[in-house]
C-alpha cells in the first residue's frame, strides 16, 4: 500500500528535528557523561565524591533550599497577580501586564546589576530606610541568601504567572456562582472551590520555577558575591577555576537527572497544554 503523500511530506519536514537534537543535545551530553566517568581516572570516583563530600552536600542543600524558597515566594506573588490579571477591571489588568512584561524583556544580567545597585549598603533601599529613620545602620542585603532570593524571585515570577493565568481563564465561572448560590461566602468559595480548581496550575508553576532555579548562575554569582554558591556556579568553579572537569561533569549529570525527574513528574500530574493554554 502506498504511503499517504501528506504523511511523507510531514515526515520529511520533521526529519531535521531528531538530527538537531542528536547533534546539539544528545552527543554533547554523552561527552559530559564520558568526562564524569573518565576524568581524571576511569571509574565512578566523582559520583562517590558527590555522595560523600560534605562541601558538595552543603552546596546541594543550599541550592535546594533557595530553589524551594524562591519557588514558593514566586508562586504566592504570581497567584495574586494572576487573580488580579484575570478578574480585575481592564485598568488593573493593563497595570499587571506592564509590571510583568517590561521587566520580562530585560536581560537577567541587567536585572541582577539593577538589584545590586538597589540593595547594596549605600544603595537606594538602604538610603530610603535611613532617611525615613527606620534603620540607623545600612542593612546587609547583598552577598547573602536574601539578596539572591530577591533577585531570583523578580526573574521567576513571570514563569509562575503564565501557567496560573492559563488555568484560571479556563475555570467555569458557573461553578463559583453555584457555590455562592448554595450559601458559601467569598472566602469559603475561594479556598474550597477556586484554589482546588487551580491546583494543576499551582503544581505546574512550582515545578517550572524550581527547574529554572536549579540552573541559575548569574544572579547568585552577582548578588551572592561568592558567599552564596549554588550548584551551577559550583560546576563553573570546578571546571574553569580548579580544572576538575570530572567532578563538574558528574554534578551536571546529577543535576540533569534531577531536572528530568521533575519534568516527568510535571507531565504525570498535568497536561502541558493546560499550563500554556
Amino acid at each position: 500500500m502506498a504511503e499517504n503523500p501528506s504523511r511523507l511530506k510531514l515526515g520529511a519536514l520533521l526529519l531535521p528535528l531528531p538530527l538537531v537534537l542528536l547533534l546539539f543535545y544528545v552527543l554533547p551530553f554523552a561527552g559530559v557523561v564520558g568526562w564524569s566517568v573518565s576524568l581524571p581516572t576511569p571509574g565512578l570516583e566523582q559520583y562517590q565524591r558527590i555522595a560523600s563530600d560534605p562541601a558538595i552536600h552543603e552546596v546541594l542543600w543550599r541550592t535546594f533550599r533557595l530553589c524551594t524558597t524562591v519557588s514558593l515566594v514566586s508562586l504566592l506573588i504570581a497567584y495574586l497577580m494572576a487573580y488580579c490579571w484575570v478578574y480585575s477591571p481592564p485598568f488593573w489588568q493593563r497595570l499587571v501586564e506592564i509590571c510583568v512584561f517590561i521587566p520580562f524583556w530585560l536581560s537577567v544580567l541587567v536585572r541582577a546589576f539593577g538589584w545590586l545597585i538597589a540593595l547594596r549598603s549605600n544603595g537606594l533601599l538602604n538610603g530610603w530606610l535611613q532617611s525615613l529613620g527606620i534603620v540607623s545602620q545600612p542593612l546587609q542585603l547583598t552577598r547573602n541568601e536574601l539578596g539572591v532570593v530577591i533577585g531570583m524571585v523578580h526573574f521567576m515570577v513571570p514563569f509562575a504567572l503564565f501557567p496560573l493565568v492559563s488555568t484560571m481563564r479556563r475555570l467555569d465561572p458557573r461553578v463559583l456562582l453555584a457555590a455562592r448560590g448554595l450559601g458559601a461566602g467569598q472566602l469559603r468559595t475561594f479556598w474550597s472551590i477556586f484554589v482546588p480548581q487551580t491546583l494543576p496550575g499551582i503544581l505546574g508553576a512550582f515545578i517550572i520555577v524550581f527547574v529554572f532555579c536549579l540552573g541559575f548562575f548569574i544572579t547568585p554569582a552577582i548578588l551572592g558575591g561568592g558567599q552564596t554558591v549554588m550548584v551551577a556556579e559550583y560546576v563553573y568553579l570546578q571546571m574553569f577555576q580548579t580544572s576538575n572537569w570530572g567532578l563538574g561533569a558528574a554534578l551536571s549529570v546529577v543535576l540533569l537527572a534531577l531536572v528530568a525527574g521533575l519534568i516527568w513528574a510535571l507531565l504525570r500530574m498535568t497536561r502541558v497544554d493546560k499550563l500554556v493554554g
